[in-house]
Formats: structure tokens, sequence, C-alpha cells
């Protein structure tokens, strides 16, 4: 069944072809700042309590459904936040193609989809591949931040993680559960009610570590889906 489109006119929110004019991400805010990106907004509840908390800094928050990027657009213009945009696009085609390399002050995802059935787990974001994306787009010392709710992939990230050279720890286990000043979205509070953990993962690039040239993306299913202009 095809998802029906809803026309998002927040001015908030970045259609696609107003993104293949930018030269720069930075060419969509007022200020030039500390540049963060949130993969997988869901509603925006994150992101608009992160960018309240950080005005000093920018952030593009997307996602792949358009019901979601309306309501994050909507609820970022409720807040009069002026650093934030939205946009509706795939995270890896994002990165290669929109962002400079060593310009992310952060990168944030928050409960991704996790392919719970193991012969779909090759499908997940966060792999090998991704974190030497990542490492590709951080800034020196730029903050990656990962969590989810749901065990097996909180784990495998965490352990991922520390093996992957150019990343450096900020807690003494590869993941935890205490969230700290960390944003809660309305998702992730739904889990802390029912007592279910949420597995956390705070690294940092690790300083003057050179960052080979990303590998390209394999063409998987989150690759294939068409974008509204």
């Amino acid at each position: 069944m095809t998802q029906r489109m809803t026309l998002i006119t927040s001015p908030c929110y970045v259609p696609e072809s107003r993104l293949h004019k930018l030269d720069d991400l930075q060419e969509l805010f007022a200020c030039r700042q500390p540049l963060n990106l949130e993969i997988g907004c869901g509603i925006g509840d994150f992101v608009v309590q992160l960018a309240e908390r950080e005005p000093q800094h920018n952030f593009i928050a997307i996602d792949i459904f358009n019901r979601g990027c309306d309501q994050s657009a909507r609820r970022i213009e409720e807040a009069g936040l002026t650093n934030v945009r939205v946009l509706r696009t795939e995270a890896r085609s994002l990165l290669l193609h929109h962002v400079k390399p060593q310009s992310l002050r952060a990168i944030y995802i928050n409960c991704p989809d996790p392919w719970p059935k193991k012969r779909h787990r090759k499908r997940r974001l966060v792999n090998s591949d991704f974190l030497k994306l990542a490492l590709h787009f951080l800034e020196e010392e730029g903050h990656f931040n990962f969590s989810t709710d749901f065990t097996d992939y909180g784990i495998e990230v965490g352990e991922l993680l520390t093996a992957e050279p150019g990343f450096n720890n900020c807690h003494a286990t590869p993941y935890t559960h205490e969230l700290g000043s960390y944003p809660i979205s309305k998702y992730m509070r739904r889990f802390l009610e029912l007592g279910q953990p949420i597995f956390y993962s705070h690294y940092q690039r690790e300083p003057n570590f050179a960052a080979v040239a990303p590998p390209a993306p394999k063409k998987g299913f989150r690759m294939r889906w068409a974008t509204e202009s």
C-alpha cells in the first residue's frame, strides 16, 4: 500500500528540491553554528528538547516517514525554534551527498528500527560500515549517541563502537542504562515506565584520527523508497 503523502508547509521543513540546490547545510540557518544531526526524528520530541537546551547549535532532524516529518516540523514551529530544520531523507544518502567531511558536532540515533528477526538484522542502520561513515563526517571529538530499547541491538552497537578504531568511549562500559541529562523522547519514556531499560552508548571521535574514505552503502531496504519534492 502506498503511503498517503501530507503536504508539509512548515518553514522548518526542507523539501528535497531545495536540498539539492544547497552547497552547505548551514545555508538553511540564519546563523552559522555547530551542526548536529538526528537520524530518525519520529515526531520531533527529542530534537525539540535538545534544540531548546542548546540554542547555540544548529540541528538537522531527518526521517524517512512523511507523517513524522510533518509532526516534527509542527512541533518545532510551535516551540518557536529557529535552529532546527527537518528533512525527509535517508541517512546514508544525506551524509554522502549533502554533508561536508568533519562538519558534524554530533550524531543522534534514538530507538531505530531494530529489525528483530535474525534474518533481517543485516538491514539495521548501525553496523561497522555505518560507524566508519559517521567517523568521516564527525568533527574532531564529535559525539556519536545511540539509544535503543532492544537488548540485542544495544549490546551489538556497544560492542561495535568499542571495537571501531577512531571512537573513544565516554562511559566505563560499552553501553549504559543511566541516561543522566540525555533528553528522553515520548517513545523512550513509554519503555522506561514499563520498567524496560534503554541501552545508551555515547562515544567521541578520537582527536587527530585519520578517517578513511567512507564505504559506499550497500543498496538495501531503506535505500529503495522514493521521496517527494
